[in-house]
């Protein structure tokens, strides 16, 4: 089947974060939203279908999720990056991050150091503050075409770390981490007995010719010492029903986690997500192939056009995630200057690098999971605005 990801449907009057609170983050409500991360896509057809199907049925009562739901985890985790997991190691989260909160609090203690590579996703930084630990900042390091960790500081820094707070395919710059890199954080954390909570969130959003590879698929010690987390919500655009995966090959490890999550009962989920996740990993390759192949393309365009039109920017091709991380620097503005020319003078909506870390002032995050035609006329706005700088 051909699906059609130019058509988007319009999201407003939707209660939808991305189109219906621009106001409320930008302080503009008309700026061409390019931020939070989902997509502009409709959902799957065979994912609606689900949900209509059990919708129908009219009673929604408390439920438990199946040996079919574990199945469609297991085999789309095999099919997709072939790591083979079993049905006891997967857990239920209400999404990644509440995953990586219970995550980092069933290694830790209050006042533990926790790492994390920065430029990082922002709730890394505020998760563990917030619940009483340390954040200790690993910046990944930029070689001249792409980042890539640095490992020597790495060293250092874990001596005095309990966990390792991961992101791979890393968010925001988009980098998939190499088998090779991935055993050399693995070794680093044998080495000075620290946890990875991996969130793998954009697992499947992987750009040829790379490939993902789950850190704890890489040898049985690392499998004993990772929380692996996935989602079918960056994947199929399903965030809102609030179901993620949490994969946990070790029994005591498992425990400690399960212990965590089950203080404030928050396993129940919902009968949609339920439904939504096991139709989308069950019946979603080929749904998932084209999209990707779309998102290649807007990649594409919005790498063409700004090396061509505004080449000051410098934009960095993502291997993973459908988010481009783009250099402002060379603009010689300050971050508050940038900020207010993007969002007052072109109207556009960016993810703001700052929030990312002090290595992300005076960088944005473009979500490409759009239509081609909303990439054309934010490119549009942004030459008209920047050409003459």
């Amino acid at each position: 089947m051909k699906y059609n990801f130019d058509d988007i449907p319009c999201r407003e009057g939707t209660c939808c974060e991305k189109w219906d609170n621009r106001a409320g983050v930008f302080g503009k409500a008309d700026v061409l939203p390019l931020w939070i991360a989902d997509m502009d896509f409709e959902v799957p057809p065979f994912v609606t279908e689900a949900i209509v199907g059990r919708a129908a049925h009219k009673l929604y009562g408390y439920g438990f999720r199946s040996p079919a739901y574990y199945a469609a985890i297991a085999g789309w985790v095999k099919r997709r990056n072939g790591w083979e997991i079993k049905p006891e190691w997967i857990g239920f989260s209400p999404g990644v991050v509440a995953g990586f909160t219970f995550g980092i609090k069933a290694v830790t203690a209050e006042g533990d150091g926790v790492v994390i590579m920065r430029p990082s996703y922002p709730p890394f930084a505020h998760t563990i503050e917030a619940n009483g630990r340390r954040v200790i900042d690993n910046p990944l390091k930029w070689n001249g075409q792409q980042y890539e960790i640095d490992f020597e500081d790495l060293d250092r820094k874990l001596a005095g770390a309990r966990a390792l707070l991961f992101c791979n395919p890393h968010n925001p710059t988009g980098r998939v981490f190499s088998p090779q890199e991935l055993q050399r954080v693995g070794e680093l954390c044998r080495k000075h007995d620290v946890y990875i909570v991996s969130d793998e969130i954009h697992s499947d959003l992987i750009q040829k010719p790379y490939r993902h590879t789950h850190i704890a698929s890489l040898s049985p010690e690392l499998a004993r010492r990772t929380i692996t987390l996935i989602a079918p919500s960056k994947t199929f655009n399903i965030a809102g029903l609030s179901t993620s995966v949490v994969i946990i090959p070790d029994d005591e490890l498992r425990g400690r986690f399960d212990y965590e999550f089950d203080k404030i009962h928050a396993g129940q989920g919902n009968t949609f997500g339920t439904v939504a996740c096991q139709a989308a990993y069950e019946q979603g390759d080929e749904w998932l192939d084209q999209c990707l192949e779309y998102i290649h393309g807007n990649m594409d365009y919005v790498y063409d056009f700004m090396t061509e039109k505004l080449p000051r920017i410098k934009v960095y091709k993502p291997q993973g995630t459908y988010l481009m991380w783009l250099d402002f620097r060379a603009l010689g503005m300050t971050h508050d200057e940038l900020l207010s020319m993007l969002v007052q003078r072109a109207g556009l909506g960016f993810d703001e690098g700052r929030k990312f870390g002090t290595e992300g002032v005076c960088f944005m995050r473009l979500n490409l999971a759009t239509s081609r035609k909303v990439l054309e006329e934010a490119m549009r706005r942004l030459y008209e605005t920047c050409k003459d700088l």
